[in-house]
């Protein structure tokens, strides 16, 4: 969809008009492969690279356009949230050197970006989800000014009928939100990986693509922490799922597949069943700007883009996906891998291409029909498992019992893809290169997120949460520029931000999140309890719904019961302050500073939306204060 000039199906007729031509599409491909015009015989392999730009405070920076104008090549482009952004790397042949060449040239296009990016004080950083992103990171000004996007959220919109997004997402913490946008799909990024497969192959390497992507995903995961919280391995899976998800509890009446899925069965007799599927399960959205008619392109003996196809297959996000491509004037077939996160390291990307790939060249005869020895519902178990623990799941195979991850990679899966590789024509240096660090990260189930979450609880024990989070984030970055594999990354270090302050800048980096709060109508003797036994000093009252309406303070108690009797029962709306001073979490330290000595306050409330998000009080200055000590250099008080 990315590649489409595309519009919103906003009339009867345009819909109709677009829908014949997605049929005509199909059959025009049916055409091509029963005529052999379909390339075969030969085997490229190609990466989409996305990534994310973070500013010096190691926060999402919006700045893709100012980036893109820094650089003159079309193969850099945008993707839905404006800090976020894509590289299209050039097809390689799948043969001796691919693996060498598709990690030179990322290093390259990765350098010629991060260059860029640092002209405007930012990095890149290549993370399945950032661990700093924000829930107001993801407002709409932040998607990319571009039609396709606007064009895209507008109409998810229309197909959902109004109404806002929910995510509910468990693992050792809940995630439950709601938003008003597809703008959580700009938290993932992801490495692409596609293999061009022959049109007589496809239906069974499409399978085997399907049967292996559970263990092959259950030890690149890399996506473990979501707006703070630590929910999935890889938390990208179950997001991408309810980012753009249109369906309605109140409006659907029986079972739908949402538009992000791994699919319902085995493909049994061609690629364009996996297009008709897609055509009869999902509304169409957007339409192509093309009025190309497939067939009379056909007729004339030229190939067709096919982009009514394209543009629709564009909206329906398969983990393994189908793709039709032109190639140097010939069509081709292509499987594209989109469960592997970006990151952790480019090295860490190729190695996870080079073993599936070198899995699917590997494919055994045995399992030329994988749909005999396996049976889906528990192929796709598989993949929600493994997204789910990573290496610590435990998978259906062959055997009745079901396998860990880790003893099915190392026993089957990895001797299947050096067997591929040495198919494909590469040497044993460089297969050894690759797949060794797949096993060693087998090994020591050291996976990227496992580093993040190790390394996030580790800063917690004596750091704020907005702290460890920064850090997580920064230690990734730092870890990313020296190009090694994640199980050899060190543990993070306390002084991984060099330049304390900037992580002090705005009250969301160091307002308290784990708030206490109590209601008008609650009795005060609960306030004095929740005061005495969290030791605490400063607590906001919020109506039902969440708005704060008050805030009560250890001071309004000492002041009233020296002038009141201590005996009677009172409601803490009889002594709160109502409607105290709040801020918004953007705004900066120093001015929230300033609003408390003008009003001689010791606590600010941080209101986002009318809903309370945080508090800050005098003792989190004092504390920030405390660190930025730590920076000052010594005095010396000999004057040198």
């Amino acid at each position: 969809m990315g590649e489409q000039k595309v519009t919103v199906i906003r009339t009867a007729n345009q819909s109709r008009t677009f829908i014949n031509r997605l049929i005509a599409d199909v059959d025009a491909l049916e055409k091509l492969i029963e005529n052999g015009l379909i390339e075969a015989g030969i085997q490229r392999i190609g990466a989409e690279q996305e990534l994310c730009f973070v500013d010096d405070a190691f926060h999402p920076a919006p700045v893709i356009n100012k980036v893109l104008s820094e650089i003159d090549d079309d193969r850099f482009t945008t993707e839905i949230a404006s800090f976020n952004g894509e590289i299209n790397l050039d097809p390689i042949i799948f043969s001796a050197g691919c693996f060498y060449q598709l990690e030179q040239n990322l290093n390259v296009m990765l350098k010629m970006i991060k260059n860029a990016a640092k002209k405007i004080n930012c990095h890149v950083i290549l993370t399945g989800i950032v661990p700093t992103i924000r829930k107001g990171d993801l407002a709409i000004k932040n998607l990319t000014p571009e039609e396709r996007y606007s064009a895209l959220d507008q109409s998810l919109k229309n197909l959902k009928g109004g109404g806002h997004y929910e995510f509910r997402i468990e693992g050792t913490d809940q995630l439950i939100a709601r938003h008003d946008s597809a703008m959580f799909e700009g938290c993932n990024t992801s490495f692409q990986v596609h293999l061009q497969t022959d049109p007589d192959k496809f239906v069974s390497q499409y399978n085997w693509a399907q049967a292996v992507a559970g263990p092959i995903l259950s030890g690149a995961t890399n996506s473990p922490l979501l707006l703070g919280k630590r929910l999935w391995r890889e938390t990208r899976i179950a997001l991408f799922e309810q980012a753009i998800d249109v369906r309605s509890i109140r409006r659907s009446t029986y079972d739908r597949v949402p538009r992000v899925y791994f699919g319902v069965d085995w493909l049994k007799n061609s690629v364009t069943e996996l297009f008709k599927e897609d055509i009869v399960r999902h509304r169409m959205i957007l339409a192509s700007t093309s009025e190309e008619d497939s067939l009379k392109v056909l007729e004339k003996g030229e190939i067709p883009r096919l982009k009514a196809l394209m543009v629709h297959n564009g909206t329906v996000y398969r983990w393994n996906r189908a793709c039709y491509g032109i190639l140097n004037g010939k069509p081709h077939l292509r499987i594209e891998n989109r469960y592997f996160p970006s990151g952790p390291s480019v090295i860490d990307e190729v190695s996870n291409a080079a073993f599936w790939l070198g899995v699917m060249k590997g494919q055994p005869d045995e399992y030329a029909d994988v749909s005999s020895r396996l049976i889906f519902e528990n192929v796709k178990s598989n993949f929600v498992r493994a997204a789910r623990n990573g290496l610590g799941s435990k998978l259906h195979w062959t055997t009745e019992k079901k396998v860990p991850a880790t003893e099915l990679i190392k026993k089957e899966l990895l001797p299947l893809a050096r067997n591929g590789l040495k198919k494909a024509g590469l040497t044993e240096d460089e297969i050894s290169n690759y797949l060794d660090v797949i096993a060693e990260r087998v090994e020591t189930e050291k996976t990227g997120s496992q580093w993040i979450v190790d390394s996030y609880i580790e800063m917690k024990q004596e750091h704020s949460h907005s702290e460890a989070l920064v850090a997580t984030t920064a230690g990734i970055i730092k870890r990313q520029s020296n190009n090694t594999p994640v199980h050899q990354w060190k543990p993070i270090k306390t002084n991984e931000t060099e330049g304390k302050a900037k992580l002090f800048q705005r009250v969301e980096q160091i307002m308290s999140t784990d708030l206490f709060t109590v209601q008008p109508e609650d009795p005060l003797s609960l306030v004095m309890k929740i005061m005495d036994w969290r030791k605490i000093r400063h607590i906001p009252v919020q109506n039902e719904s969440g708005h704060l309406v008050g805030l009560v303070t250890s001071g309004m108690f000492l002041n009233y019961f020296a002038k009141n009797d201590q005996n009677s029962i009172l409601a803490i709306a009889d002594i709160m302050v109502e409607d105290p001073i709040s801020i918004s979490p953007e705004i900066s330290t120093r001015t929230a500073v300033k609003i408390m000595l003008q009003n001689n306050i010791g606590c600010l409330p941080v209101v986002n939306r009318k809903k309370l998000v945080g508090i800050v009080t005098e003792h989190d200055f004092l504390k920030v204060a405390g660190r930025l000590f730590q920076e000052l250099k010594p005095v010396d008080l000999n004057g040198n």
